[in-house]
């Protein structure tokens, strides 16, 4: 019974998106309650909630919620699409377009680089979403469907998410599982390095799924696989020399980078004849002003990303030490605190660089704040969705559903068990749609498991969790709520779920069969 309580959360949300496509606001907020219920009247009548828990505390489960989905996500998100929205109001983005298609006709190719170069950069730099939420809008403007734009941009999404935000979920895992509680820079290395190591064949299979998805005709087949191989290869070699030798923080941008001159090489080298001749003699050259006038906001956005991340440790430190709020809620141990800091997050930074840049753009600040006000007003259902989605996450987590999920695994497995923590590290970031949350929900776990099974080398389970947690990624509500956000969708998260499970299926089947195989 417990066990069944506990899962029902999950269970409920998908039958509300996939059986009864229920829209996906109504679908989370109805899972919400359903959840709020069984904390309050099952958790303690059955026994399942740790020593802490009351029923008062429920509540307060519900309100750290609401904070975490507003402090970053939702800020975050709200930028990604205004960013966008002010490249529109520009007219900039014309320009973006046609640096793409000049680039070649190979749409495959351009699909390839958003989604998976430029996609995985943005992943690398900011994470919480941005790398769904505006590689997705550009694909729109280049005139690709939205269903298509949400499924690939979450796809792609995937592997780039283990060392996010600047390494934060690598580095946060091997934190938990360090005895002192902070990790040597040597153990997050050897993590590091496992995480790349268990997700090298999927840097490889995820450009080829991109490019069927883009394209999948029968003789497009081998030029798939070759490109596939290339850019799959170049990432991972540059992934795993970063993870091995410099840590958590660069190799999902310096990967990115690597893939991003992977691609625009192959597309010289092989792809630049495929460009229609009459588009050829109708192209107006363009400058390099230009250019960079029309990247302005996103090359803003990076600069500001990259200096205020821990890549630039005085300013970083600056930037995390002032204006910090901490609210301090019953349930939280003595000395605990929520935390949100005004001038370090990356929702900021996202401002910042589109108003600079808008600006440089010509939009006027009055209109540039008439843009920000206009998609504000454009995402109450993802409001209600991402606050709802992230309070089930806090209120599973506070009357220990998830514990109890995690426990049922490991004591149904067995032997087999290195076979399921990818499975594990997936249900966490598919219930907190967080690849860093889910590292501290089961990060011990799995450690002490490695522990009780006396395995040789306990890191290579504990990467596990990040690893798979890469995969829940695809289908996390909250990832298909960003999606549907950047892409005009509102209501159609099961449907954009429906297409995208099978993929997160066999992402984390591959991946289970990797750690299982190589330990």
């Amino acid at each position: 019974m417990n066990i069944l309580l506990s899962v029902f959360p999950i269970l409920l949300l998908f039958v509300l998106m996939l059986g009864v496509k229920m829209a996906g606001h109504k679908s989370a907020f109805l899972t919400l309650v359903a959840t709020l219920l069984i904390a309050w009247l099952a958790a303690p009548t059955l026994g399942f909630a740790p020593e802490s828990y009351t029923q008062g505390g429920v509540l307060w489960a519900f309100v750290e919620g609401i904070l975490k989905a507003t402090f970053p996500i939702l800020i975050i998100i709200l930028m990604a699409i205004y960013s966008y929205n002010t490249l529109l109001e520009s007219g900039e983005i014309e320009i973006i377009k046609k640096q793409f298609t000049s680039l070649t006709n190979d749409r495959g190719i351009i699909v390839l680089l958003l989604v998976w170069g430029f996609g995985g950069l943005l992943e690398g730099m900011a994470g919480f979403g941005t790398a769904v939420a505006i590689p997705a809008a550009i694909l729109i403007g280049l005139g690709f469907k939205p269903g298509f734009s949400a499924l690939v941009s979450l796809i792609a999404n995937s592997v780039p998410t283990g060392f996010g935000a600047v390494g934060v979920p690598v580095i946060t895992l091997a934190n938990e599982v360090a005895p002192t509680g902070s990790a040597t820079p040597e153990a997050i290395c050897d993590i590091a390095s496992k995480v790349v190591i268990q997700l090298s064949p999927l840097m490889i299979l995820i450009p080829f799924v991109i490019l069927t998805l883009t394209d999948s005709a029968p003789k497009k087949v081998l030029k798939h696989i070759l490109l596939s191989l290339w850019v799959g290869g170049i990432s991972l070699v540059v992934q795993y020399l970063c993870a091995k030798y410099l840590g958590a923080e660069t190799p999902a941008i310096l990967g990115s980078v690597a893939a991003i001159l992977a691609i625009v090489l192959y597309a010289r080298l092989f792809a630049g004849g495929e460009k229609a001749a009459e588009s050829l003699a109708d192209e107006e050259p363009i400058t390099l002003s230009r250019a960079l006038r029309a990247w302005s906001v996103y090359g803003f956005i990076l600069f500001f990303i990259v200096i205020s991340g821990p890549l630039v440790k005085p300013i970083n430190e600056f930037l995390r030490t002032h204006l910090v709020s901490h609210v301090h809620l019953p349930i939280y141990a003595e000395g605990k605190y929520f935390s949100f800091g005004w001038i370090s997050n990356a929702g900021l930074m996202l401002f910042l660089g589109t108003f600079i840049g808008g600006m440089i753009q010509g939009v006027s600040v009055k209109k540039l704040f008439v843009v920000l006000a206009r998609t504000v007003k454009n995402l109450n259902k993802t409001v209600i969705t991402i606050m709802s989605l992230v309070s089930i996450a806090s209120v599973m987590n506070y009357a220990g559903m998830i514990g109890v999920i995690a426990s049922a695994l490991v004591s149904a497995t067995g032997a087999y068990y290195p076979l399921f923590v990818p499975l594990i590290g997936a249900i966490g970031t598919f219930v907190t749609g967080s690849d860093t949350s889910s590292n501290i929900l089961f990060g011990k776990l799995q450690a002490n498991v490695a522990s009780q099974l006396s395995y040789p080398d306990p890191n290579w389970l504990v990467s596990a969790n990040t690893s798979g947690a890469t995969g829940g990624k695809i289908i996390s509500p909250q990832s298909i709520a960003i999606a549907t956000a950047s892409c005009n969708m509102p209501g159609k998260d099961g449907e954009i779920l429906r297409s995208a499970l099978p993929y997160a299926i066999g992402y984390i089947i591959l991946a289970g069969l990797m750690v299982y195989f190589a330990c």
